[in-house]
């Protein structure tokens, strides 16, 4: 194995209804935890979104109401899917920006707390568009000179990004080996909050990443314009990002 663990590793992928992380659901999750020791355990399972699917997300993974209405709410697995993600680094296929959002608002939904923040975060696709500007399919013919059967599986595309990031550590002696070095150049940059919506500047503060206060302190603006949290709060904005910006605010209270 080609990756050096300190601690287990979770590399997951998410079939959802759509691709907005603040109110699209999961119906498909699979992870594949790898042990410090190369051992796998792979879960996979449908899950009930409580809402219908859109077509066009039937259209990609192929997942119909008909096919989740029997099975689980999130909020009865979370539990279960926390004690299974304990004490893990986490891998993925942008993940980083999609499915690791998506998953924090799932568990912050059902009312389980996972401390995400002291997580290491491998993004398999940062690594690859920094290397080659490819997609999964084409980096797993790439990188494991394979054809990816079943792609938009969730399980089969979580095999094949463990198998992509496992080629690139040999491909690419220069990112690293370690989960460390690994988070460390896929990450997206200081961002606080999952979505990408806050991150720290060059001073260390927390900072807007979008609108008209992008580049400004969070702590400035909510000072100057209070009703600008209440904005936040009211808006179509990810659960998580509204209990970071709560959290600034309490600090400044």
């Amino acid at each position: 194995m080609n990756l050096k663990l300190k601690r287990p590793i979770v590399f997951f992928d998410l079939e959802t209804t759509g691709v907005d992380t603040a109110v699209d659901r999961i119906v498909e999750i699979s992870m594949v935890k790898i042990g410090v020791d190369g051992q796998k355990q792979v879960k996979t399972r449908r899950i009930n979104p409580e809402m219908p699917i859109p077509a066009e997300a039937t259209e990609v993974h192929g997942i119909t109401d008909e096919d989740v209405a029997g099975e689980p709410t999130f909020k009865q697995i979370a539990k279960s899917l926390a004690q299974f993600i304990e004490g893990c680094d986490f891998g993925g296929f942008n993940s980083n920006r999609f499915d690791l959002p998506l998953l924090v608002e799932e568990f912050m939904r059902a009312g389980v707390d996972v401390d995400f923040r002291k997580r290491k975060y491998v993004d398999v696709q940062t690594i690859f568009h920094r290397k080659e500007q490819r997609t999964l399919v084409a980096a797993y013919k790439f990188y494991c000179d394979k054809d990816l059967e079943n792609a938009h599986s969730a399980e089969a595309d979580t095999m094949a990004t463990y198998e992509v990031l496992e080629a690139q550590i040999e491909r690419y002696p220069d990112i690293g080996d370690t989960i460390d070095q690994l988070a460390e150049f896929s990450s997206n940059g200081n961002t606080v909050d999952f979505a990408g919506r806050i991150a720290l500047n060059d001073k260390g503060e927390e900072v807007f990443t979008f609108g008209k206060y992008k580049g400004r302190s969070v702590e400035e603006i909510f000072r100057a314009e209070p009703s600008y949290y209440n904005w936040m709060m009211e808006g179509s904005f990810p659960q998580y990002t509204k209990k970071i910006i709560t959290e600034i605010r309490l600090r400044i209270k």
